[in-house]
């Protein structure tokens, strides 16, 4: 698999060094051939934003090593639990991370190897008696360093045809300049890494994120045209009023990775499209390569609130009371997606990489929601998203709805009561809160805790971190 395009660039913002065209080629192709002198098997890549990370990705790609994407902070023990249960062939990028990033100490039927391309590894004594399935890619962990269990199994053609789609959809050509905006490891920081190179654009590889001051040097110097963020990113960007008449060369913003308020997404479609750019509501999920939707930049302001039509190659359809699928406008049920960028399955050991196409193109994605009648999503929340107020059940999602107007808000369920955690709030507001959704849900307005917090806590690629916050309730 060959994810590099011949026109596509990277460009170290930490160094000023530019690879691209036969340099490039080269580049990935020594580094795919740096994993023909270990045992077969799953590559795991401890990558954080830094060229050398792009590059083991790409060469084993290249190699058709099935790669594991790891967040180089993930916790030891995590990681170690992960090399037990997979019994990866080779571990890759144990320097990557900086400072309180170690990977731990090296399992002991590993050895210590100083690759002269691949840097620093743990090579497996002898080759897992389990081998993956030949049309296996990439691997990611299905809740980033929480340390779930499991692995989203991600063929070939899934990575390849979700990054083609998402470059039609955006109009990805040689001359646009993504910078690093989300980590590697997250599916949406991936997406953005693999449609870009993929189209023969360049990637502006710049670690720190969209609040630090040398990122936006770097967009500036570099000529960045888009920005990928996920909802906190953007609750940020807009609460320090951030414009992008700043950067002349940027012109697409796009969104995923979570619910942003109706009235965050009108202001940056606005800001941007004052200097005639374009903002992109997209959605998705790991288990789909990642995106499945797309809402044109020409849809809003009139269809805010929605993610818009499948990508190119897939469609949608909702699961309806009755059981049935069904696209007819309207019916309110689990939204059902088909694509080629859907998954092989999950992997929970060694043993699950060997296991061919377990969804057969098709994704049952936990969220409801219903279409219209151009086929364009709108999300009425998670399917497990519940919570119980004396014995009566309620939709957290709705209840999150109902409190947008106070910020940035997040409802867990609690011991018979719904806690309600607001960002930056005061107590007077949490009072009137509580208040307010006992009116509106008929229910006692003790079973409404609602707390302010300074931030929201977040998990490494920008999501809530929901595991977090129940654990204080």
């Amino acid at each position: 698999m060959n994810l590099v395009a011949p026109s596509a660039r990277l460009i170290d913002a930490a160094t000023g060094a530019v690879l691209g065209g036969a340099g490039l080629a080269a580049e990935v192709g020594r580094h795919a051939a740096a994993y023909a002198g270990f045992p077969p098997g799953v590559v795991f890549a401890r990558s954080g934003t830094s060229v050398p990370a792009v590059l083991r990705y790409a060469g084993a790609l290249r190699a058709q090593r099935p790669v594991a994407l790891l967040d180089p902070a993930l916790d030891p023990a995590v990681l170690a639990d992960f090399v037990r249960r997979f019994s990866p062939a080779v571990v890759v990028g144990l320097a990557e991370g900086g400072a309180g990033a170690d990977p731990g100490e090296r399992p002991g039927d590993y050895r210590a190897v100083d690759d002269e391309v691949l840097g620093p590894v743990w090579v497996r004594e002898r080759a897992c008696a389990d081998q993956p399935h030949p049309d296996l890619a990439v691997l990611l962990a299905t809740s980033g360093s929480t340390g779930d269990p499991k692995f989203v199994r991600l063929s070939r053609a899934a990575v390849e045809s979700n990054a083609a789609a998402i470059a039609r959809v955006l109009a990805i050509g040689p001359d646009e300049v993504a910078p690093t905006s989300l980590p590697l490891y997250y599916s949406f920081g991936m997406s953005v890494l693999n449609s870009h190179l993929a189209a023969g654009a360049t990637v502006l590889v710049v670690d720190g994120g969209v609040l630090a001051r040398e990122f936006w040097q770097a967009v500036s110097m570099y000529g960045a045209t888009s920005l990928a963020g996920v909802p906190h990113n953007y609750e940020m960007l807009h609460r320090i009023r951030w414009s992008p008449a700043k950067y002349p060369t940027l012109r697409t913003l796009t969104q995923a990775g979570g619910k942003l308020r109706d009235e965050t997404i009108l202001a940056f479609h606005a800001r941007i499209a004052e200097t005639g750019g374009r903002f992109h509501v997209m959605w998705g999920c790991t288990e789909a390569a990642p995106r499945m939707s797309t809402l044109p930049a020409d849809a809003l302001p009139d269809r805010v609130g929605s993610v818009g039509p499948a990508l190119p190659g897939g469609s949608f359809t909702v699961l309806g009371p009755d059981g049935a699928e069904t696209d007819r406008p309207g019916v309110v049920g689990e939204l059902v997606y088909r694509g080629p960028n859907v998954m092989m399955g999950y992997a929970e050991s060694a043993a699950d990489l060997a296991r061919g196409d377990e969804q057969g193109g098709v994704l049952r994605t936990g969220d409801l929601g219903c279409l219209d009648a151009d086929g364009f999503v709108w999300l009425r929340g998670r399917l497990k998203r519940f919570g119980k107020v004396f014995g009566i059940r309620v939709n957290l999602h709705d209840i999150e709805e109902l409190a947008r107007d106070q910020g940035p808000v997040v409802a867990v369920s609690g011991p018979d009561r719904v806690v309600v955690f607001v960002e930056g709030g005061t107590d007077d507001g949490a009072r009137a809160l509580a208040g307010r959704l006992a009116e509106r849900l008929r229910l006692h307005r003790s079973g409404f805790d609602v707390r302010t917090v300074e931030r929201l806590p977040q998990l490494p690629n920008g999501k809530i971190d929901y595991r977090s916050l129940e654990a204080l309730v």
